[in-house]
């Protein structure tokens, strides 16, 4: 097994943020990414998720996107190819691709990062794993018997195979919208369905109402309570795929439905409505599995941290979770993320 300073598991915009600023601060990561090559989760997106329709790509820390590109292209190749060349300017190591199986407490107090690419001795990890690979799929009645097709929108590649069916899309944020926008005039039929009512947002959502929303989300993870969405907090804006979504009369909300039934689905008060297609538009989860042999959960079911520090493991920093799941909060938390690592080990060669 080699001893390391510092592991980075994940290479998605938290992931590369912090080997950024462990770079700057004079450590050499080793970063270990899942997939095949560059760009995290948008390597995975939907081909019909257009530069001119993402809501948000922030630069990665050090580097400044060339924005020239945006527009048609698919978000799947223009980000991926952007994450590509910032690896290489940064003459960063990554090594891919590299599955995460466990993250136990070893001996010398270091961690042990188990793989399938090796194992390493780390004296911090920084885990950035992301959401995408642990859609969410909640449980309805009625769901083994729907006779039609039930996909999460991770699995969504476009409306045309859609085409002449009638579909219910599932969830109130940026997703279930893309799908709509793109849906409407395609399908037979839409039926958006929430089980809040959607907040729409009329502001510009600029730089303190961001950091006012990234505060909410940390005052849960600091409890150790389960992290909500940014956009839970701070409702939907006026997207691109909003606006092409009410244009098209999509946006016309129902409540959740109470099951589904072989043919559709059923509200408690006996209402129905036929359907062959179900898109759960309904998030992820965070993607931590290979962090349960540490036992960090708290009773209230998250994982307590403190900015990134996790607080019943320090030498494990959070990225990507919580409020830095979200790009609003990545480049800052990869920032502080190398900042507690630096001195961690700061502190430990001054106890040596």
């Amino acid at each position: 097994m080699d001893e390391i300073d510092v592991v980075v598991i994940g290479a998605g915009q938290a992931g590369l943020s912090s080997a950024y600023f462990l770079r700057r601060f004079g450590l050499d990561p080793l970063v270990l990414d899942a997939a095949e090559g560059p760009g995290g989760a948008w390597r995975h997106r939907s081909p019909t998720l257009t530069m001119d329709k993402v809501h948000g790509v922030f630069d990665l820390p050090g580097s400044r996107r060339d924005q020239e590109a945006d527009g048609d292209p698919p978000a799947a190749a223009v980000v991926p190819a952007y994450y590509a060349s910032y690896e290489r300017d940064l003459g960063l190591e990554v090594l891919r691709p590299a599955v995460v199986s466990a993250v136990t407490r070893g001996p010398g107090q270091r961690l042990t990062v188990t793989s399938g690419a090796g194992e390493w001795a780390a004296r911090a990890v920084v885990n950035a794993t992301g959401t995408w690979t642990r859609p969410h799929w909640p449980y309805y009645p009625g769901a083994r018997d729907f006779r039609g097709r039930q996909l999460h929108y991770a699995a969504y590649r476009g409306p045309e195979e859609f085409r002449g069916r009638r579909v219910v899309v599932v969830g109130g944020g940026n997703s279930a919208a893309h799908v709509l926008s793109e849906l409407a005039g395609v399908a037979a039929g839409t039926l958006w369905v929430t089980r809040r009512p959607p907040v729409f947002r009329g502001d510009d959502f600029g730089e303190s109402a961001r950091r006012e929303a990234v505060a909410l989300v940390e005052q849960r993870v600091r409890a150790g309570l389960p992290p909500q969405s940014v956009v839970a907090v701070t409702g939907l804006g006026y997207t691109t795929v909003v606006r092409e979504a009410m244009e098209k009369g999509a946006l016309e909300r129902l409540p959740m439905f109470a099951r589904l039934t072989p043919g559709g689905v059923a509200w408690a008060d006996g209402t129905e409505a036929a359907a062959d297609t179900v898109v759960w538009a309904t998030g992820f989860r965070s993607a931590l599995s290979h962090l349960a042999p540490l036992h960090l959960r708290e009773p209230g079911g998250g994982i307590a941290v403190d900015g990134t520090r996790v607080l019943a493991e320090p030498r494990l920093q959070l990225v990507g979770y919580g409020p830095s799941a979200s790009t609003i909060g990545a480049n800052r938390a990869g920032r502080t993320a190398a900042r507690n690592v630096r001195r961690l080990l700061a502190t430990a060669a001054e106890a040596a």
